[in-house]
């Protein structure tokens, strides 16, 4: 294991493994996390007996938002153990969290076999998931704030979004493959389990590997100055500012993430009406290249701050995320398609690139990753795990555009955050060199 004393300065070598080690970890993470999306439309009927498409759509977003009621209470727990005992250590204990919710979903029996069992163990499965991300992402946003060095910040932190988008298109290619390998029949039956089973292995990897990552300067210099303990009501004392300014600006910023990524996959088939292999295949041709976009939109808020970025996501989400949501709804062109939702992933840039960098630079050390995940949590839970839930209680309702609406509405409000915050780059509390 690697460690740094206070004062010790990091060399690039050291800084640069850090960052790689820890990216890797965050995208197996996200992988597990998002193949229950990737997924839904093959194995909701295992769990979910009904003869409505929507209905069993419905059942399982709502699974998939009761992973992010769990979020809020891993990200509390989590971000209190990494103040307090290392940000490697909370990456490493949300890493086994996240293998063992794997495993139970790879390997539980649908409805017809045991039943109500079955519904309630995915339940069980997806709040073990939502413990571990909400704990993961306050740990790896720090780690990789604090690794990253004070002139390139916002490029390096910028690959948690990578890493995160990485593992969402990880788990859309591994059902690519298995459309293209396997037939729809053999899908629906078994072959859904395979990429959970995948994901499970990967984990038990990333947990060896980060065992032997380096600490960060910043946490080992405040645990040499004596800093406070981290806590929930030291947060709400002396930080409620901050943590109000998470909140808000993570709102609009998330559900905009999950509408144009998560749900568009579901749009597609069930609005558009795109098959599931070429929903798949537009869902990720567009991440690859929003993947792709990420460190240089960081590199550019190093270069010309945090703030115009995220004023430029919330004037274009306002303006467009209507008129892109109306245009897909009668598009049967894939291409056009693909253009419109790769139009809506370049507006989120500007908030996905340096979302982690910005929380990071808000709070002190000794409280840095329990402040960037918890009110992150929080606005996750009720706008960002929501999102599909509420876009199919429109559409159940009759009216769809409701959700274009509100999407659009979330995103005004987080503009006007953007507009009376400084601009942490020049306002960083990230101390160290």
């Amino acid at each position: 294991m690697t460690t740094i004393t206070a004062g010790q300065p990091v060399s690039q070598q050291d800084r640069l493994k850090a960052i790689i080690g820890g990216s890797t970890g965050n995208l197996v993470e996200w992988f597990d996390w998002y193949v229950y999306s990737a997924f839904t439309l093959y194995f909701a009927p295992h769990f979910f007996p009904s003869e409505d498409p929507t209905a069993r759509l419905l059942s399982a977003a709502a699974v998939f938002a009761a992973g992010f009621v769990m979020r809020p209470i891993g990200a509390w727990i989590m971000g209190i153990y990494a103040d307090r005992h290392g940000r490697k250590s909370g990456l490493t204990l949300s890493v086994s969290l996240m293998c063992a919710g794997s495993l139970i979903i790879a390997c539980t029996p649908g409805y017809e076999t045991i039943g109500v069992a079955a519904p309630v163990l995915l339940v069980l499965a997806r709040l073990m998931q939502g413990l571990s991300v909400g704990g993961e992402y306050g740990a790896s946003a720090t780690y990789l704030s604090e690794m990253a060095g004070k002139d390139r910040r916002g490029f390096f932190s910028s690959f948690q979004y990578v890493t995160l988008i990485s593992g969402q298109l990880l788990a859309i290619m591994v059902l690519l493959i298995l459309q293209s390998t396997m037939t729809e029949a053999a899908l629906d039956s078994w072959g859904w389990r395979i990429p959970f089973v995948i994901g499970a292995v990967l984990a038990v990897v990333v947990f060896y590997l980060r065992r032997g990552l380096a600490e960060t300067e910043s946490f080992t210099n405040a645990k040499a100055n004596d800093a406070p303990k981290s806590g929930f009501l030291q947060l709400i004392r002396h930080h409620p500012k901050e943590t109000a300014v998470v909140m808000l600006l993570t709102a609009g910023g998330t559900l905009a993430f999950y509408a144009y990524s998560i749900y568009m996959q579901k749009f597609l088939v069930n609005t558009s009406g795109f098959s599931r292999p070429v929903a798949s295949q537009i869902n990720a041709a567009t991440l690859f290249v929003f993947m792709l976009l990420q460190p240089l939109a960081g590199a550019l808020s190093d270069r010309i701050g945090r703030k115009p970025l995220m004023v430029g996501f919330g004037i274009a989400g306002v303006l467009f995320t209507y008129p892109i949501f109306t245009a897909l709804e009668t598009t049967r062109d894939p291409w056009v398609a693909g253009a419109l939702v790769m139009a809506a992933l370049v507006i989120v840039t500007g908030y996905t690139s340096i979302n982690a960098v910005v929380k990071a630079e808000l709070f002190p050390a000794h409280i840095r990753a329990l402040g960037v995940a918890l009110p992150y949590a929080l606005a996750n839970t009720l706008f960002g795990g929501t999102a599909e839930y509420v876009a199919l209680r429109f559409k159940d309702g009759g009216f769809e555009r409701g959700f274009y609406w509100y999407v659009t509405a979330m995103i005004a409000i987080s503009l006007v955050v953007y507009l009376r915050m400084k601009d942490t780059r020049r306002n960083s509390r990230i101390m160290e060199d």
